[in-house]
C-alpha cells in the first residue's frame, strides 16, 4: 500500500494576521474576524461552490505551512494545559503533527463570484486549503460529546485597555475582533513578564501590548 499521497492547494485564505502571534488558538473564538478564501486559478469556477450559500458553516481543510516540520513527536505541550503537562499527539490540535493538517469551523459570511467571506478563522494570512466541505449540524454536532481536558471553551482572559486615540488607528469594522483577540491573552502561557512588550501583526497595523495581572494594555497601534 502507497504510503504517501500528493495534496493540492485550492485556495489561500486572507487574513488580518501576517504571522502567527495573535492568531487564535481556535477556530470561532472570534467571531468578529473576517476573512476570505480565495481560489487557485484551476479551481475558481463558480460552478464549484453551487448550492454552497444554503450552509451557514464550513469546514476547512488546511496546511500547517509555519509549522511543517520533518521530524514529529508522540507527545505535545497543550496551551490548555499551561504548556506544562505533554499528552499525546493525537489528543490534541498541535500543529506539531505527522502531518501539518489544520481542522477548522467557520462561518459562512457570502460568496461574492469564486471568493468566499467567512467569520471566526484562525488562520495565518496565506495559509493554504486543502478542502473546503460544507457543516451539517446533525451529524457534526454532537452535544453529548466528552471534550476532555478542553471541555470547556476558553474564556477571555484579561480586561483590554485600548486607549482611544490609538483605537483610531484602527479600521472600525476591526476594532472588536482586535479587542476579542486580545482578551484571549495571545502571550504564550509561559511568559508573564509585566514588563515585556509584545507585539503583532494585525490588519496591517503594527499592535504592542504588556500585560500586568489580568489587564492588557495596548500602548501602541501603528503602521509596521
Amino acid at each position: 500500500m502507497d504510503s504517501s499521497y500528493q495534496l493540492r492547494v485550492i485556495a489561500h485564505i486572507e487574513s488580518a494576521f501576517p504571522t502567527k502571534f495573535g492568531v487564535p488558538r481556535q477556530s470561532g473564538l472570534v467571531p468578529d474576524l473576517r476573512a476570505r478564501i480565495v481560489f487557485e486559478p484551476p479551481f475558481r469556477n463558480p460552478d464549484a461552490l453551487r448550492g454552497l450559500d444554503g450552509f451557514s458553516h464550513l469546514w476547512l481543510i488546511w496546511v500547517f505551512d509555519r509549522a511543517a516540520r520533518d521530524t514529529w513527536s508522540p507527545t505535545v505541550r497543550p496551551p490548555r494545559l499551561g504548556g506544562n503537562q505533554r499528552v499525546g499527539v493525537f489528543a490534541t490540535r498541535s500543529p506539531f503533527r505527522p502531518n501539518p493538517v489544520g481542522l477548522s469551523s467557520v462561518e459562512l459570511e457570502r460568496i461574492d463570484g469564486d471568493i468566499l467571506y467567512v467569520r471566526g478563522a484562525d488562520l495565518v494570512d496565506g495559509t493554504p486549503i486543502l478542502d473546503i466541505k460544507p457543516y451539517l449540524p446533525y451529524t457534526d454536532a454532537h452535544p453529548d460529546a466528552s471534550g476532555g481536558f478542553a471541555a470547556e471553551p476558553p474564556r477571555p482572559a484579561l480586561s483590554v485597555d485600548i486607549p482611544p486615540s490609538l483605537l483610531q488607528c484602527v479600521p472600525e469594522q476591526d476594532r472588536a475582533a482586535l479587542a476579542a483577540v486580545l482578551a484571549q491573552d495571545p502571550r504564550p502561557r509561559y511568559q508573564h513578564d509585566p514588563q515585556r512588550l509584545y507585539g503583532f501583526g494585525f490588519a496591517g497595523l503594527e499592535v504592542r501590548f504588556r500585560v500586568s495581572g489580568t489587564r492588557l494594555e495596548v500602548v501602541d497601534i501603528a503602521k509596521p
